[in-house]
């Protein structure tokens, strides 16, 4: 639909297509409106939408991901989480600690994230692990240090939801919901994020194939949300060096094939400490338009992966990196 389309002209082309036999699904980005349509495509022909008011283009679309595809959208669309951008234009660093575990830790790592040039603040209220018996996260009482801190120190807040009964819990506290590794296909939670209203930040299962990946943005944003950033955070291989294998390549080859933004993860993907900058840097030079990086003031005492969070001198490399690298690339930052 044309930016200036009213609720009027948009109701006027769902009611046609749906009169024809086909099913209309709306999508609202920030910047634009998509209806993605589904049906007897020789029937869709014979509507003439073009021609209808505020119609700004009709595309056939042969991928099976239709609303995320970049056949629907030629540019990247920028994504607006409480006033910072994530997209073509802008870098964005993201940075917290893994677990919310206590007010003081969290805001000692909030401080240690906005002092590093952060613009938004990552924290786990939930944290779905492999070990039933690891720490799973304080819920609610999470949410709320995490919205407190994001009161006194001015950075939104990106936080996991792992059940589609917490949507709505979750949405009123976060700036922005992430879907992780592990429920990247847990498609009841996906409609129900993409129901909310809220940004999502969905993440690459470690097992998961780009097509996959991209099919599991789509449940999203047929629900009607478009401002999703897509997260590759490592996925996983015969290597055991690392955590993860970091699939850097997916940065490019995920541009090319859509129009969301795309952040990477270095600490899920290395996780070790000493790899976090150099896959940073690595992200920045093959353009992904963030970061998410994990903080702790004593990563000795962490609840959860300790091991990968940064501190003192390695924060310092980053917010380097970061202040640097992103401009010699034309990108400013968030």
């Amino acid at each position: 639909m044309a930016p200036d389309a009213t609720s009027e002209q948009l109701d006027a082309v769902v009611d046609t297509v749906r009169g024809a036999g086909g099913s209309a699904f709306v999508s609202r980005g920030v910047h634009r409106t998509i209806v993605g349509l589904v049906g007897d495509i020789e029937q869709f022909q014979t509507l003439n939408l073009q021609t209808f008011a505020g119609v700004a283009d009709v595309v056939r679309i042969s991928t099976p991901y239709k609303l995320v595809s970049r056949d629907n959208h030629p540019a990247t669309s920028p994504v607006n989480v409480a006033g910072v951008e994530i997209g073509p234009a802008t870098f964005t660093f993201i940075a917290g600690p893994c677990a919310v575990e206590t007010p003081e830790q969290t805001l000692a790592a909030a401080y240690m994230a906005k002092n590093a040039g952060a613009a938004l603040l990552r924290g786990g209220a939930y944290k779905p692990r492999t070990s039933p018996y690891a720490f799973q996260g304080l819920g609610e009482k999470g949410l709320q240090i995490l919205a407190e801190i994001r009161d006194e120190v001015g950075l939104p807040v990106v936080t996991e939801v792992v059940d589609a009964h917490d949507v709505d819990t979750v949405a009123a506290y976060a700036d922005m919901l992430q879907i992780g590794t592990r429920n990247m296909q847990n498609f009841g939670l996906l409609q129900a994020v993409g129901s909310i209203g809220k940004p999502v930040m969905l993440k690459r299962g470690m097992n998961a194939t780009i097509e996959e990946w991209l099919m599991a943005a789509e449940y999203i944003a047929q629900r009607g949300n478009l401002d999703i950033v897509l997260c590759e955070r490592g996925i996983r291989t015969f290597e055991t060096a690392t955590r993860n294998t970091l699939d850097i390549s997916a940065v490019p080859v995920v541009h090319a094939l859509s129009h969301l933004p795309v952040v990477v993860d270095p600490s899920h993907s290395g996780g070790r400490r000493d790899l976090v900058v150099p896959l940073s840097r690595a992200a920045i030079a093959v353009g992904a338009d963030g970061i998410i990086v994990d903080v702790h003031p004593h990563p000795d005492q962490a609840l959860c992966d300790g091991p990968q969070a940064l501190v003192d001198a390695d924060l310092d490399q980053l917010t380097a990196a970061v202040r640097d690298l992103p401009p010699l690339l034309g990108r400013r930052l968030s």
